[in-house]
């Protein structure tokens, strides 16, 4: 167990305590368990303030693997988007909020559970799309599914609200006695 007692988070030598929660906000992209969608256009959903041109939201439905699913909609841009995003399944929502936080184009990207709603090929394909288009940028993802984690830079295993292990997956495999490599093969073994 890796013993913390407080602490603070500094994110470009700034302690975030002290930024103004807007401010903070403002800086990070969330994309959350159950992505949200608003009634209203596809570009209103992608550039709720109406300041960025077609190309650049093209550009980012392209790189989230959506323009297909999008140029087929009658109306395209200015289609509908139903309350919720009904009309949409959860896999696209959540493909349309990594393209909201692309547009924002915000150094942090955190995801809560974003794939834990959705299929193991979909999950994959989210993956795909974090890695290309978030490759530059910090990406702080929570998450049950093993698999979900397996490329990322470091991991922290928790074990009742305590920080077990904190290291790449890589090197946490490697170590047969650590909790994160029990937690792989009793995946493994299910």
């Amino acid at each position: 167990m890796i013993d913390i007692c407080g602490g603070s988070i500094i994110i470009d030598g700034k302690d975030i305590a002290r930024v103004p929660l807007e401010k903070l906000r403002s800086q990070l992209a969330i994309i959350p368990q159950d992505p949200v969608l608003f009634a209203g256009s596809v570009r209103y959903n992608l550039d709720p303030t109406d300041t960025l041109d077609d190309e650049k939201l093209w550009s980012a439905l392209e790189t989230v693997q959506m323009k297909e699913v999008i140029t087929a909609l009658p109306d395209q841009l200015n289609s509908d988007v139903t309350e919720g995003g009904e009309n949409f399944s959860v896999g696209q929502k959540q493909l349309f909020c990594l393209a909201r936080a692309f547009l924002r184009n915000n150094k942090i990207l955190v995801l809560d559970e974003a794939t834990a709603s959705i299929d193991l090929a979909t999950d994959n394909k989210l993956q795909q799309v974090i890695f290309s288009a978030f490759k530059n940028k910090t990406v702080i993802t929570i998450a049950h599914r093993i698999s979900t984690i397996m490329n990322y830079d470091r991991v922290i295993v928790l074990d009742k609200g305590k920080v077990m292990e904190y290291e790449s997956p890589k090197n946490l495999m490697k170590d047969k006695d650590s909790m994160f490599s029990a937690l792989v093969k009793s995946v493994k073994n299910r």
